[in-house]
C-alpha cells in the first residue's frame, strides 16, 4: 500500500511535523525541502567599550585625517562609537565619531560633566546626506574638488561644546599644550612598555 502526499499534506508538512515532534518521518519527500535560515537582523549586542575609555578621557587618534592628535572623549554613542572633540580651537579636531579600535586611551582625564552635548548629536547627526542618485558622465569626469559645506547647525553645536570644553582645559596646567602636541613613535620606542 502506497501513501500519497495528499494524505500527509505534502513534503513541507512532513518536514515540519518531523521538526516539531522530534520523531523520524514515516515517509521522506523526494525533493529537499528548503528551510529558511534564522535571521540575525536586529540581534546584535551593543558594543562593549573598553573600561579605560570613559567620558572625559583624553584619547590619541590612530587613523584618518587627524592621526597622531589628541582629543577629549565627550560621550559614548548608542552604536558604540566615541564622540570626541579637540577642542577645535586647540588642535582643529571637530565634533566627530571615532571607533574605539582606532584610539589609544591615555591616563589623562578631564571632568566633562559641565559640558552639555546637544541631544541632537547622535549617530544620525553624522549620517551622510544622500545625493539625488543621478550619475552622469559629467559628474564622473568632473575633476574639480568641491569644498565640503559645513551646516550652520554643526557650527553652532561645535561652538557651544567648545566654549564649555575650553573653560575646563584652561583650568588644568599644561593641558592645552598637551592636547596640541602630536603623538608619534620613533625607531627605539617600545609601545608595549609605555604608559600613555
Amino acid at each position: 500500500m502506497t501513501r500519497s502526499f495528499v494524505a500527509t499534506g505534502g513534503p513541507k508538512k512532513a518536514a515540519k511535523t518531523v521538526a516539531a515532534k522530534g520523531k523520524s518521518a514515516r515517509m521522506y519527500p523526494a525533493d529537499d525541502v528548503a528551510v529558511a535560515k534564522a535571521s540575525r537582523k536586529g540581534t546584535r549586542a551593543a558594543t562593549k567599550v573598553r573600561a579605560t575609555i570613559t567620558p572625559g578621557t583624553v584619547v590619541i587618534l590612530l587613523s584618518g585625517r587627524f592621526r597622531g592628535k589628541r582629543a577629549v572623549c565627550l560621550k559614548i554613542l548608542d552604536s558604540g562609537l566615541l564622540l570626541v572633540s579637540g577642542p577645535y580651537k586647540v588642535n582643529g579636531i571637530p565634533l566627530k565619531r571615532v571607533n574605539q579600535a582606532y584610539v589609544i586611551a591615555t591616563s589623562t582625564k578631564v571632568d566633562v560633566s559641565s559640558v552639555k552635548v546637544p541631544a541632537t548629536v547622535n549617530d544620525s547627526y553624522f549620517a551622510q546626506s544622500k545625493s539625488n542618485g543621478t550619475k552622469s558622465e559629467e559628474k564622473f569626469f568632473d575633476n574639480e574638488r568641491k569644498a565640503a559645506v559645513v551646516s550652520d547647525q554643526r557650527k553652532a553645536d561645535q561652538k557651544s561644546v567648545d566654549a564649555a570644553l575650553l573653560k575646563i582645559v584652561a583650568k588644568e596646567p599644561m593641558l592645552k599644550q598637551y592636547l596640541n602636541a602630536k603623538f608619534s613613535l620613533t625607531k627605539n620606542d617600545r609601545p608595549h612598555n609605555m604608559k600613555f
